[in-house]
Formats: structure tokens, C-alpha cells, sequence
């Protein structure tokens, strides 16, 4: 399914400065990930932000939005933009600054999960396999 390539190239452009960017194939479209986590894709021809439970509802009062949507059941915390409402590179920018401010929060609680699982010197247990007669 073809996506915005236009939209993706001004994206590229206002995130080439973070560190950790990656692109990835996702949902028919282009998602960019900050340290592995997504923060904001093109699908069609829409702009796709995760912006997080928090910043949810506020995202949503602004024009140009709705819920992100695949199967009639909303994603909590993503948002599909209009491309009307990403005219200016301000409207852009600020959309991108929030799904980033996400992305790299929930890279830092994976990175924190990875090093705690990697220096816990517990074992995990296994429960005993019972035996029925």
C-alpha cells in the first residue's frame, strides 16, 4: 500500500538530528522508531503520531485528528493527523516533538527493564509438574 512519500521526507528531514532514528514497514505504511520504539508513522496518506495515554485526549481536541483505528477497536495513545492539519512545518514539528517526548520515555523504561532482567542474579523458578494417577 503506497504512503505519503512527501510527508515522509519532511519527517525525515525534522528528526535527522536525534540519535536512534530507525525506519520500519509498518501498517501498510512507514514507521519511525526512536531507540526501537515507535514514535510516528505516514500510513496513506495520514500522519500517524503515538502520543501516549497521558497526552491521549489533548491530541485528540485538536483539529484534524481522530483515533487511530485498524479494526474498529481505537489504539489508546495513537492518533491519525489530516494532512490539512500538517500544512506548516509548525503543526509538524509540534506533533513530532510530543510522539518523540513519548517514544524516547518508553525507550528508557525498556532499556531500565533489560538491565534490571540482566543483573538480577534470581533464578527463575519453575513450578513442579505434579503427576496424576
Amino acid at each position: 500500500m503506497p504512503f505519503d512519500e512527501r510527508l515522509a521526507q519532511r519527517i525525515r528531514q525534522l528528526l535527522a538530528p536525534r540519535k536512534s532514528v530507525t525506519e520500519k514497514k509498518m501498517f501498510g505504511g512507514i514507521c519511525f522508531l526512536i531507540n526501537g520504539s515507535m514514535c510516528c508513522g505516514v500510513i496513506q496518506n495520514e500522519f500517524c503520531a503515538r502520543v501516549g495515554p497521558l497526552r491521549y485526549e489533548e491530541a485528540l481536541k485538536q483539529a484534524h485528528t481522530r483515533p487511530m483505528d485498524f479494526t474498529g477497536r481505537p489504539l489508546r495513545g495513537f492518533v491519525f493527523v489530516a494532512p490539512t492539519g500538517l500544512k506548516t512545518e509548525a503543526s509538524l514539528k509540534r506533533w513530532l516533538s510530543w510522539a518523540a517526548e513519548f517514544a524516547a520515555a518508553e525507550a528508557t523504561k525498556k532499556k531500565r527493564a533489560i538491565r534490571r532482567a540482566a543483573t538480577s542474579n534470581e533464578v527463575p523458578r519453575r513450578t513442579p509438574l505434579r503427576r496424576y494417577r
